[in-house]
């Protein structure tokens, strides 16, 4: 990956989570290095600092289960903003999450852009959960559930930006990896609309690199511009534990890292999530220290890079 201008951009959102704390996780990423590990390659990085989350007017909802709408319209307004401007600039943009609703600001603001480009948004989702429930099948009621179906224009979002979603992704667009914990109505919604989803049970039969080489395939035929959603509960909790919705069975270190060097050498990815690490569950930073580990493989560093070090 040549040498690029990076941009950092921290959303302390947690209100789409039921575990609080999220909201250090951009801070976490900072003491843990990240801005130092890119420029470490060569990368000029700029850190934006903190957004915050606009006002809204009171919203209602039709599924007295929903939490916090006011709060994610607020946050998805001011984040698709930003990231909308980011995507017109020559820059890498990183947002530094925060719950995974943060997505719903970010892919929307890029996918404008992109739109205007005249070239695809791809998303690769890496996570446990496929995020795929509408305001009306949650059944938590926990926002950062709900982001993907938000993207893909699934009806009902209409308070998130208070309009649809001008640019929605094409559910084949979309390849959502490493999932392994799925609500049935959130089943039924994904086959209808026809989102890629490769479950542990493919990569454990496969291997986690036949069903992203594919995915790259697709992206690199159409000319596609890549948005990667990493969330840390993609890994096993084992290796990264500062998660308030850890699922057993998840990505290794070498999986998880293989996924970052495929993506470094495709060269096709454009943009960043890394969402849902709460510094509040950790041990002793061990997460974000991996996350920034994964974000450097992600950049160009290779296997034979990697210091000795003693944990």
């Amino acid at each position: 990956m040549t040498a690029q201008e990076i941009i950092l951009v921290g959303v302390p959102l947690e209100e789409g989570a039921p575990t609080r704390g999220c909201c250090m996780g951009p801070d976490a990423y900072r003491t843990a290095g990240l801005r130092q590990e890119l420029e470490a390659f060569g990368h000029s990085v700029r850190d934006l600092g903190n957004l915050r989350k606009e006002e809204v007017e009171p919203l209602t909802c039709g599924n007295p289960a929903v939490k916090n709408l006011e709060a994610m319209a607020g946050w998805t307004r001011s984040i698709s903003k930003c990231s909308s401007k980011l995507g017109r600039d020559p820059v890498f943009p990183i947002f530094m999450g925060g719950d995974h609703a943060l997505a719903a600001g970010s892919v929307a603001g890029l996918a404008e852009a992109a739109a205007e480009s005249g070239r695809p948004l791809f998303v690769l989702w890496l996570d446990a959960h496929p995020d795929f429930n509408t305001l009306e099948s949650t059944e938590s009621g926990n926002l950062h559930g709900t982001p993907l179906a938000f993207l893909c224009g699934l009806p009902g979002f209409d308070s998130y930006l208070g309009e649809p979603v001008r640019h929605p992704l094409a559910p084949e667009h979309v390849e959502v990896l490493g999932v392994r914990s799925i609500d049935a109505k959130e089943r039924q919604l994904l086959v209808k609309a026809g989102a890629g989803v490769s479950d542990m049970r493919r990569i454990d039969e496969e291997g986690i690199g036949a069903p992203l080489r594919q995915f790259l395939d697709r992206v690199k035929r159409h000319n596609g511009l890549l948005h990667v959603s990493l969330d840390v509960d993609f890994l096993d909790p084992g290796i990264a534990p500062a998660v308030g919705t850890t699922v057993p069975g998840g990505a290794t270190f070498r999986e998880a890292h293989l996924v970052m060097e495929m993506l470094h050498d495709s060269g096709l990815v454009s943009s960043l999530d890394l969402v849902e690490l709460n510094p509040f569950l950790d041990d002793r930073g061990r997460t974000a220290r991996l996350m920034v580990d994964l974000v450097a493989s992600l950049f160009g560093r290779r296997v034979f890079d990697r210091p000795t070090r003693s944990f």
